[in-house]
């Protein structure tokens, strides 16, 4: 299922790092991204608000 807060959905994409391990990325957008896919919340984080911008973030637990 995928994850809304407040008008921002959360993506999800693998990116490869230099080391050639490849690693998870999330992030929130109001608008469809060029790349990634809709995700669920990992259950092993929390979403916190920006008090100044007002964009969410996820951090661990």
């Amino acid at each position: 299922m995928v994850y809304k807060h407040e008008g921002w959905t959360l993506y999800c994409k693998d990116v490869k790092l230099k080391g050639g391990k490849t690693q998870t990325i999330y992030y929130f957008s109001k608008r469809t991204p060029k790349s990634g896919d809709p995700c669920d919340k990992p259950d092993n984080m929390t979403v916190g608000v920006n008090k100044r911008t007002g964009l969410p973030y996820l951090k661990k637990k």
